[in-house]
């Protein structure tokens, strides 16, 4: 049996939706892992390591609620960082604004990595969590696929080459 057509108007807002989740899926993509892999690092400190079989050990609920730490806690600094702008100190306030991205997706990432074991028993975040996966996995893959993205792919396989030879040459 055929699956039922879905509605035009809810195809063309999925469309819409996913167009522009694609620059941040893309970023929390290209951040995630190596910024997660660098938050990690820091558990090689006593002190943090402490924390982070604490935060790993909190039960399902707990878990969910130490997500909006990362938000609390950067608030001040995204203010900082509107306050700068409004000086007129629009360098600094983005470079304050994509530290404190970087740093908060650091985080984040760490903070799921040692959660998502107890997040997986709330029985929404469980139902939900591999179809949000599976789609974000679905989007970027096509993502990948398009020419757009192989051309550009290809442009930094040909300059990461040309470096090379070029600093050949001068050494």
């Amino acid at each position: 049996m055929k699956p039922a057509p879905r509605p035009p108007l809810r195809s063309l807002l999925r469309a819409v939706l996913t167009a522009l989740l694609v620059p941040v899926l893309l970023f929390e993509e290209w951040g995630w892992a190596p910024l997660a892999a660098l938050a990690a690092q820091l558990g090689r400190l006593p002190l943090w390591a402490q924390l982070e079989r604490k935060v790993a050990g909190l039960p399902p609920w707990g878990a969910l609620l130490l997500f909006f730490a990362p938000v609390v806690a950067l608030f001040p600094v995204k203010l900082l960082a509107l306050y700068l702008f409004g000086r007129g100190h629009y360098t600094s306030g983005l470079v304050l604004l994509i530290g404190a991205k970087l740093a908060g997706t650091a985080v984040v990432a760490r903070l799921f990595q040692l959660t998502l074991p107890a997040l997986m028993q709330i029985p929404v975040f469980a139902r939900w969590y591999p179809r949000w996966k599976d789609w974000k996995d679905s989007v970027l893959t096509a993502v990948r696929q398009s020419a757009p993205w192989r051309a550009v792919r290809a442009l930094k396989a040909a300059a990461r080459r040309w470096w090379r030879v070029l600093r050949r040459r001068t050494d």
